[in-house]
């Protein structure tokens, strides 16, 4: 049978995250002529200095990582998918591993084969090309592009000789082409559905 089937991979974020970073801004507290600024962590009003992110105002000391629950001290930072703030330690703590290089996945990321990659590492086994959007084929574990699949891995057929690309009959310890299994009397190709007999090592269909 054919030996495995053509995917195209999903690319998606990794980890868990809708943003990779968002900025956070540091300001002096507003004259008391504007409305005061609220905490969105205690709820209580601001004196000194003012966080601002994620369209909200903190204290410096509540803007904190919805994981390690330690203040975000950095200007960068990463969100989660239900918009909690998260430090660029537990970003790359959490991330998905690439399966070439073991290293963290910050970005977008490559799904295939069970496993996840970094864009630049999902590439042909063969000619090291780039796979995002192609079709490709795993060849023990390892992907392969269709031109470096069919030069080197893939069937050849028993009646043509060329690489099989889709389905293959099997038939008499061969494999051929669908069009390729034909009478060889008639010439008509043998459909799955079609019995046939052995003549001189070559099949013929039911009504020759």
């Amino acid at each position: 049978m054919f030996p495995g089937r053509w995917t195209i991979p999903s690319t998606r974020r990794c980890p868990e995250s809708r943003s990779k970073t968002k900025d956070k801004v540091k300001t002096d507290s507003t004259p008391a002529s504007n409305e005061p600024k609220i905490c969105a962590q205690c709820k209580e009003t601001i004196t000194g200095t003012v966080l601002t992110a994620l369209k909200q105002t903190w204290h410096p000391e509540h803007f904190v990582c919805t994981l390690c629950e330690q203040p975000i001290t950095e200007n960068k930072f990463s969100i989660t998918q239900d918009d909690k703030p998260m430090c660029s330690s537990c970003h790359v703590d959490t991330a998905k591993r690439c399966h070439a290089c073991e290293a963290p996945i910050l970005d977008k990321c490559v799904q295939a084969m069970g496993a996840n990659w970094h864009e630049d590492h999902f590439i042909c086994g063969g000619c090291k090309c780039k796979l995002i959007g192609t079709q490709f084929m795993d060849v023990n574990g390892a992907p392969f592009c269709q031109k470096c699949y069919l030069s080197k891995h893939a069937d050849r057929c028993k009646g043509c000789s060329k690489p099989i690309a889709d389905k293959a009959v099997v038939a008499l310890d061969a494999k051929w082409h669908q069009m390729c299994f034909r009478c060889s009397k008639c010439d008509k190709p043998i459909t799955s559905d079609q019995s046939f007999h052995v003549e001189a090592e070559k099949p013929v269909c039911e009504k020759c």
